[in-house]
């Protein structure tokens, strides 16, 4: 699958680090477990790739690396073809899940690392470290060890020591996912503003949809070892291609279209033109109002406080289990009360089959 969505601009211009796939397999010896006819990240671009387990996000990322090698295929940077080159000379900085930072070393040594291995000067490697601790704000703790910082502060340690080495592409796999649901919140909000100021093209691996589309220009969604859709975390939230995407990202009811004496039809209410077999509903496009008129009868099954929202778990009489998460708060409906289910004639999102 490929696409043509044009990827926002990075606040700084960058000239360096533009991606490009072309007919990627990779099989580990047996059939692929992830195939690409074409995949294009620009320059200075922040790309998610998302999906469940096993469906060969850590691959794509160890392609990149340079950890794994395709089968068939080739990965150029800038141009220059860096399908067969070492992980160390191919200019890319990567930051593990476990931040893999070395314990018996200060902050200052690990970000010094990288740089010694290069030779780079040591007035030059000082500059460097130095850049790089005022970018992450941990000037004051480059005489710490590891053990001594938070989980948020040894992230940016090792997103510090990825920066450092000025690599022309950023690779993060799932970097936030040690964090307690608050520091996570806030760290996309850093992490993101970092890679805006630095402009470093920066590929996320997340199984997080909620990162992904908080943090991305554009998302690749994989499923089943191939692309599903890659656009803008608006066009895959509000116009998924097929089944699988509108089901992943984000919550979503995916309900049947029928044909009938009076037309095609969505719980006994018309259905898009444009609609194939089957449509997606958000549960926050979903209306409950008195039973009655042209609204879907339905039965409330449970309900849970969700701050500004209540959500509701809903049955049809048809049976069809549905999501509700109505943006007017001002009613509580009772478990087990009856209800009409409505919604707007734009809510209703056509589907492909897949």
């Amino acid at each position: 699958m490929t696409a043509t969505t044009t990827p926002a601009a990075p606040t700084t211009p960058t000239t360096q680090g533009r991606v490009e796939i072309r007919g990627l397999s990779v099989g580990y010896g047996g059939p692929p477990v992830l195939e690409l006819d074409e995949l294009t990240i620009e320059a200075g671009e922040f790309v998610s790739v998302l999906g469940p387990s096993g469906c060969g996000k850590s691959t794509l990322l160890g392609v990149l690396a340079g950890f794994v090698a395709p089968t068939t295929g080739t990965v150029a940077i800038d141009g220059d073809d860096v399908t067969h080159v070492a992980p160390n000379r191919r200019e890319t900085g990567l930051v593990f899940q476990s931040y893999a930072l070395f314990p018996h070393m200060t902050v200052r040594r690990n970000l010094e690392y990288g740089l010694r291995t290069r030779r780079v000067p040591r007035d030059e490697r000082a500059a460097r470290v130095a850049d790089a601790l005022r970018l992450v704000d941990l000037e004051e703790f480059a005489g710490r060890y590891p053990q001594q910082l938070s989980g948020g502060q040894q992230q940016r340690v090792a997103i510090a020591r990825a920066l450092v080495t000025r690599p022309r592409v950023l690779l993060l796999d799932e970097p936030l996912s040690n964090l307690d649901a608050k520091l996570r919140r806030q760290m996309r909000h850093e992490l993101r503003e970092l890679q805006r100021e630095v402009g470093t093209t920066t590929v996320f691996v997340t199984h997080d949809q909620a990162e992904a589309l908080a943090l991305s220009d554009r998302v690749a969604l994989l499923a089943h070892g191939g692309l599903e859709q890659l656009g803008t975390p608006e066009q895959l939230y509000r116009a998924p291609r097929t089944r699988f995407a509108a089901d992943f990202v984000g919550a979503a009811n995916l309900l049947a279209v029928h044909d009938g004496d009076g037309g095609r039809t969505v719980l006994g209410r018309p259905a898009p033109d444009d609609a194939g077999s089957t449509v997606a509903l958000r549960p926050e496009h979903v209306r409950l109002v008195e039973p009655g008129g042209d609204a879907a009868a339905a039965t409330v099954r449970s309900v849970a406080f969700a701050g500004e929202r209540y959500e509701y778990r809903l049955r049809t009489a048809d049976g069809t289990e549905l999501l509700a998460s109505p943006a007017d708060a001002s009613r509580r409906f009772a478990e087990g009360e009856a209800v009409g289910v409505a919604w707007a004639d734009d809510a209703l999102l056509p589907l492909g089959a897949a």
